[in-house]
């Protein structure tokens, strides 16, 4: 018993010494923690050089975009057909992907030998005979009357500018075919099968490297898989990178998989300090000297013949074989990969060692045995801690690009070294995971990776494109042509016309409603009004104090809500709400008992007898307070200050929110006459001849007229361009059949037209895994605020699948892009109508003005325009192009709501006053007897201030001996000097 532990003693003792002596021996192939995290940071920064547009070309991680753009998310199905070339044996697959999501894949293969005299002569001839290798296998398979997707797994380097092209940079391994290097390699291919176009139906979409390959045959199993890695007679990785960070290529929507080459690290130097003496002598005696020097430090095809050089080294050193060297030590290749991993195994590894060194002609000790095996594990374990190093920063940057503080994902793996080593997979696995204690990883073996690979990369093309068709379709309904825009802009003319006109006004959709707001300001208005704002389910009170001169203005506001009950309730509880609420702000701002002048800006469709007079047609917006239709708000509004007999105010004005925009804009700048609304409603003013409005009496001078062009299409005129999508809106909306125009442009209806289509794609299995969530049903969830984020410039796919996830959409990265792609074609189509029917106003006004070109200023507000980042941009530039001999300047509004209703109001003081001089003038002139001097004012409401039209019979003034032309019926008459005033 005694002597079984001293032998274990003497045993071990033993082992720990050659460790010891090794380890000595190899002291710069065994790597800290330090150094690891130091060479993670050296592939980081060469990872983000290769990306660079500027800097790939001298970055050593060449970071080649594969234009693998999706990974494989279960609906795949169907026939694909694989091709593998770039080893001794070429290989034709047929992959069957089940249907039904059940991830089944089912394989025949067929192995064809790859003869030098191919492999080595006419490019054109090595393809024909894959052509004809091909053909066999459909032969053998009977797939001749089959039409099949292709995926090629091609294992060379090529630079690929789309996924079914790529230009062979040079051959590797033991191909020389003539005439291939610097052409795509997939038209050579295609050329090739013509010869056999009788018997060959085959589509080529996909050019693959097996890096790729590995990562998409993991990925059908794990949708966790965004990496690949290979590690057997070559090294390399891919992974998923965002779009946004690839310079190489262009967009920035969605992700690309890069396959890193990353073999070549350290070809620039950055890893003289790792390598040793050993590694430069094996690179030295290699075929490419100087290159792919991270790779030799790795792969199968090298680990052997380090440790040849470094057994080789100790026994001329006198450290192993009692300083014996046999010749087979010297021979170079002597020493394979499968010989390291033998002798690397747990049990049977030293005897292993001994029959190894044996066939060597080398007499081993037990202390040669247990050195030798020692190196190998050196050897070996560097291999795993570089590998691991690179990889750990492939995750660290996945981690970084979604924003993560930890990570879940799985690595596809796939390679000799890696499968057949014993303790290779264990050791990488660890120092990953110590690397990288942020990251959840899965280390998944591939089977059949590349050729596999290619199949599903095929069926991934294959479902994308089948799926991009009809995603194309949907999308393409919100396409307006040219042409189409041109018929609207002539159709909205057309009802513009219809509504300022008596015969035809009651079947015109857009209303033209007189606003009796016939002046700008002009800056001499000045002093303090009250306005009030009813237009959504907030109230505002302000006071404006405006200052003339230097045009100063001044606003003091309070914000009051209007509950659910009180919007839907009776007329009289809405109004006495309202005072309520006025009475709170006159109290907070200490004028209890002063009598302002007040506009009110009433954001709802009135039709107005004078500028003070506003009669409901209909609600909108939410709005059904009983007995208000039909009835005159002002009226409403001070019969409610009456029941309060608290105060009293002079209501001067009640505006609509566009014209109130408009005088925002005109205060500023005195070429606006057209107000535009682009938020949650929409709606458009401007500013027309009293000569065109047959609603009102009075030819001298303009109106403002409140187009009310919400209603535009309510007669069917725009049916050829809406969508069944929009006609569901409509019918689940507060008034079907109505405003149909706004609810192709507005805000408050096109974040709902974007959920229909997102629940007829999903339908499709087109978007979200074809599940419906219960937040996705919901009416309103999708509000337009959503749009605006998800088609921002600056916010990347990360940012919107986390705005889908609160809405309850479990989105892919996929699923990300079309529905940012859908969101944009609804906003750009609500931007272009915008456009064609502002086209159609500014022209009229150049027309009526009789102007070969027309500068003109558009005031504009609301938050669809002023949030979404590029509705301005589309809607301005389609205004240029329908209305080219108009220079429209865009100007946004200040408050039109607030604001703008206290200049009407300080405008119709003004004007009122004028008109009141006016009158005395008249009567001084005529020598007439007084008369009502309002029924005067109210008369003519937009007449030329200083222009009196009188008829040359009524003329009797010494002053006014003015000539006109015999039997003229009347004329227009400049007042003398001493009236003008």
């Amino acid at each position: 018993m005694f002597a079984v532990h001293l032998m274990a003693f003497y045993f071990t003792k033993l082992k720990e010494d050659q460790i010891k002596k090794v380890d000595r021996f190899l002291y710069h192939m065994r790597l800290s923690d330090e150094t690891l995290l130091d060479i993670m940071a050296r592939f980081q920064a060469e990872m983000q050089k290769g990306l660079g547009k500027d800097t790939n070309p001298t970055a050593s991680v060449k970071m080649l975009p594969t234009f693998v753009r999706a990974i494989p998310d279960g609906s795949e199905n169907g026939e694909f057909l694989s091709l593998d070339l770039g080893g001794s044996k070429f290989r034709v697959l047929k992959v069957q992907v089940s249907e039904e999501g059940k991830r089944n894949v089912q394989m025949e293969s067929q192995f064809y030998p790859t003869p030098n005299e191919i492999i080595r002569g006419n490019g054109t001839e090595l393809f024909e005979y894959v052509a004809d290798c091909l053909a066999d296998f459909m032969r053998t398979k009977e797939l001749m009357q089959k039409k099949l997707p292709l995926g090629l797994t091609f294992s060379f380097p090529c630079k690929q500018t789309k996924l079914e092209e790529g230009v062979l940079l040079s051959w590797t391994k033991k191909f020389k075919a003539r005439g291939v290097q610097g052409t795509d390699v997939v038209s050579s291919l295609t050329n090739a099968m013509r010869k056999h176009k009788q018997d060959l139906d085959v589509d080529i979409l996909a050019l693959v490297n097996d890096t790729v390959g590995t990562m998409m045959t993991c990925a059908y199993d794990d949708p966790y898989c965004e990496v690949g890695v290979i590690i057997g007679t070559g090294t390399n990785a891919c992974y998923m990178e965002d779009m946004s960070n690839i310079e190489l290529v262009e967009g920035d929507e969605g992700r690309m998989c890069i396959n890193t080459e990353w073999g070549a690290f350290g070809d620039d130097g950055a890893l003289e300090d790792i390598r040793t003496e050993f590694d430069r002598e094996l690179d030295l005696g290699s075929l490419n000297p100087g290159k792919q020097l991270f790779e030799k430090m790795i792969s199968g095809l090298y680990l052997g013949e380090l440790v040849r050089l470094i057994l080789l080294k100790m026994a001329k050193a006198g450290l192993l074989f009692g300083g014996e060297k046999s010749s087979a030590l010297h021979i170079k290749g002597k020493i394979e990969t499968r010989h390291v991993a033998a002798m690397e195994k747990y049990k049977e590894g030293l005897a292993n060692t001994r029959e190894i060194l044996t066939d060597l002609g080398l007499e081993a000790s037990e202390a040669d045995c247990v050195a030798v095996q020692h190196v190998c594990t050196v050897v070996s374990f560097r291999s795993a801690n570089l590998c691991a190093a690179a990889l750990a920063a492939i995750l660290t940057r996945l981690r970084e690009n979604k924003k993560l503080v930890r990570l879940r994902t799985t690595v596809g793996m796939d390679g000799t070294l890696y499968k057949i080593h014993p303790q290779y997979p264990k050791r990488l696995h660890k120092v990953v995971r110590k690397l990288v204690p942020n990251c959840d990883v899965r280390f998944l073996l591939s089977e059949s990776g590349s050729t596999k690979g290619a199949a599903m990369v095929t069926a991934v093309a294959s479902r994308v494109q089948a799926q991009r068709k009809q995603i194309d379709k949907v999308l393409a309904l919100f396409r307006l042509t040219r042409e189409q825009l041109v018929g609207v802009r002539d159709k909205m003319r057309v009802e513009l016309e219809y509504g300022l006109k008596r015969d035809t006004h009651p079947l015109a959709t857009v209303k033209m409603l007189p606003t009796y707001v016939c002046g700008m300001p002009d800056g001499t208005e000045k002093g303090k009004f009250l306005a009030l704002d009813l237009g959504g389910t907030n109230f505002r009170v302000l006071l404006v104090k405006i200052r003339s001169g230097r045009r100063s203005v001044r606003m003091y506001n309070k914000i009051f809500a209007i509950p659910l009950e009180i919007m839907q309730g009776t007329g009289e509880e809405l109004f006495d709400h309202i005072v309520q609420c006025i009475a709170d702000f006159l109290d907070y701002m200490g004028l209890k008992g002063a009598q302002l002048p007040l506009g009110f800006t009433f954001s709802f469709p009135c039709r107005q007898a004078s500028i003070d007079k506003g009669t409901l047609i209909e609600w909108t917006k939410g709005f059904k307070a009983t007995d208000c239709e039909g009835e005159d708000v002002v009226d409403m509004l001070r019969e409610a200050i009456k029941r309060r007999n608290e105060f009293d105010l002079d209501i001067v004005a009640v505006v609509n929110d566009t014209v109130g925009t408009m005088m925002t804009c005109g205060y500023e700048d005195r070429n606006c006459e057209v107000g535009l609304i682009a938020g949650t409603g929409s709606n458009m003013c401007y500013m027309e001849e009293m000569r065109n409005i047959e609603l009102v009496e009075g030819d001298e001078g303009k109106m403002c007229i409140n187009t009310e062009w919400g209603g535009f299409g309510d007669n069917g005129c725009l049916d050829d361009i809406r969508t069944q999508y929009d006609k569901e809106v409509d019918e689940g909306s507060l008034n079907p059949g109505k405003q149909r125009y706004e609810k192709m442009t507005s805000g408050m209806y096109l974040g709902e037209i974007v959920r229909q289509i997102l629940i007829d794609l999903t339908k499709q299995g087109l978007l979200f895994r074809g599940q419906i969530s219960e937040r996705l049903r919901t009416r309103g969830i999708f509000e337009t605020k959503f749009l605006s984020q998800i088609e921002s410039d600056r916010l990347a796919l990360l940012q919107v699948r986390r705005i889908l996830q609160q809405l309850g959409l479990d989105s892919t990265c996929e699923d990300s892009i079309v529905v940012k792609e859908v969101c944009g074609a609804v906003s750009r189509r609500a931007a272009e109508l915008y456009g064609a029917g502002l086209a159609a106003i500014v022209e009229k006004r150049r027309e009526d003005q009789g102007f070969e070109h027309l500068k003109i200023t558009v005031g504009v507000d609301g938050t669809l325009y002023k949030l979404h980042p590029h509705f301005s941009r589309i809607l301005q530039e389609t205004v240029k192009e329908l209305a080219p001999r108009c220079d429209v300047t865009f100007m946004l509004s200040e408050d039109g709501s607030g604001k703008g209703a206290a200049l009407i109001t300080a405008v119709a003081k003004r004007l009122q006053q004028a008109r009141r001089e006016n009158v005395k003038r008249e009567q001084k002139l005529r020598s007439i007897q007084p008369q009502d001097e309002e029924a005067l004012i109210a008369r003519e409401p937009c007449r030329k201030l200083f222009m009196l039209k009188f008829s040359y019979s009524s003329v009797r003034h010494p002053q006014l001996q003015v000539p006109l032309s015999p039997g003229s019926a009347g004329g227009s008459l400049p007042l003398p000097s001493y009236l003008d005033g």
